[in-house]
């Protein structure tokens, strides 16, 4: 069965972790023990019965109404499988949430209708970093609409308000918005009495056609082999490459390890154990080649006449937990390498929350920017949308995590 990663964006306590025990339930994916006891851990804090206890399993979210970490969940669907990555909405939380987000291409935003909740400045923010994380895929579920008699109008205005938003950053996915009420289950799986005004699908059958494919846009699709080196193993008295495919496919022959532009012959691919005649996209292998190389772990492997880009200047959006400047140290962390930026020029400042591009002298913690960045020494990528895999990095700041970046 096909198992499909779906991340669940959105605020702290507009309903995620509720969403998910709620599919639980409906999908019969959860045992009754474990509602059982999720019931009894509601009953002990003098509350009424709380889906989300199904998903919380650390004591101090259920007593805090707080996801600490990235926590999954999996949930049958006709002849699919979601596995939900619930990730937390709490601002100081955002590297855990990036952490969760990156293993998805499908998301789900939770926005509260609830009064004095709607859209807030983290609701944005994940988005902003889902997409520059490759969410592709957004349904937009307006939750607690039992708390506003399930006004049409108050949704409405929630999704036009997010649909601007999503303009905004120029988030070109498939869009999809769905009002639902997770606590009461209404609009996951069924259509909900109390909105007959809404015409589309309910949550889950919305997320098995997009996932299916219905609307998806059409990707120019890149074959060329890209192939990043992990290290050496030993097989008996030989050294073995070790690599993971991420583009293409490996077989016998000419390969090129760059930077460096160094020509080796690939005499045996080894798959799970075996020797095989080539291997394809997502595998690890290990590779015999005709000469050994020095500190190979980093390098990327492509075929004669396919190189990606080598260069030490990129030009980069970043979001960033920390204050950037261009006297700012930093250290880019890069298909297993670290390198040190020796110049930093920012481009623009991103206003997270807005999507308002301006001209500053620094970038402020939870922002974005354009960056121009030059490195210590060269590096083999290629651009984020040509290949994810190989146009995205992390960096830190005096050895503390400070955010992520794409290669434009």
């Amino acid at each position: 069965m096909l198992v499909e990663n779906v991340t669940m964006l959105g605020h702290k306590d507009h309903g995620k972790s509720t969403l998910i025990g709620s599919i639980l339930m409906l999908t019969n994916s959860v045992s009754n023990t474990r509602i059982e006891e999720a019931k009894r851990y509601s009953e002990k804090l003098g509350k009424s019965f709380e889906p989300a206890f199904i998903l919380d399993s650390l004591e101090e979210e259920r007593e805090g109404g707080l996801t600490i970490d990235s926590t999954r969940a999996e949930a049958k669907y006709k002849d699919l499988a979601f596995e939900f990555i619930d990730v937390p909405g709490h601002e100081e939380l955002i590297k855990n949430m990036m952490s969760g987000a990156s293993f998805a291409e499908t998301a789900i935003l939770l926005v509260s209708a609830k009064p004095g909740e709607g859209i807030r400045k983290q609701t944005k923010r994940h988005v902003f970093v889902a997409k520059m994380l490759g969410i592709e895929n957004l349904i937009v579920a307006v939750n607690k609409m039992d708390t506003i008699n399930y006004d049409e109008n108050a949704y409405n205005k929630i999704t036009k308000l997010i649909g601007k938003f999503l303009s905004n950053i120029k988030f070109d996915g498939i869009i999809r918005y769905v009002p639902i009420s997770a606590y009461n289950g209404e609009n996951i799986i069924r259509r909900s009495d109390k909105m007959k005004w809404y015409n589309g699908m309910p949550l889950l059958e919305e997320l098995y056609r997009m996932t299916k494919g219905a609307g998806k846009k059409d990707k120019n699709k890149f074959n060329k082999l890209r192939a990043v080196v992990q290290g050496y193993i030993e097989d008996g008295n030989k050294k073995l490459i070790s690599a993971k495919i991420l583009n293409g496919k490996i077989e016998k022959g000419k390969i090129t390890f760059f930077p460096g532009n160094i020509e080796r012959y690939a005499k045996k691919i080894i798959l799970k154990g075996r020797a095989v005649a080539k291997a394809g996209e997502g595998s690890s292998v290990a590779i015999e080649l005709d000469k050994d190389i020095e500190n190979p772990r980093g390098l990327v492997i492509a075929k004669e006449g396919e190189e990606p880009i080598v260069a030490n200047k990129l030009n980069a959006l970043i979001f960033t937990l920390a204050k950037l400047t261009p006297n700012s140290k930093i250290v880019i962390r890069f298909l297993g390498n670290e390198v040190k930026c020796n110049k930093l020029s920012i481009i623009k400042h991103i206003d997270t929350t807005t999507g308002a591009l301006s001209k500053k002298s620094l970038i402020e913690p939870l922002n974005a920017g354009i960056l121009d960045l030059e490195l210590e020494s060269d590096i083999a990528f290629e651009r984020y949308n040509i290949l994810k895999s190989m146009g995205r990095f992390s960096f830190y700041i005096e050895n503390k995590f400070g955010g992520i970046g794409i290669v434009e």
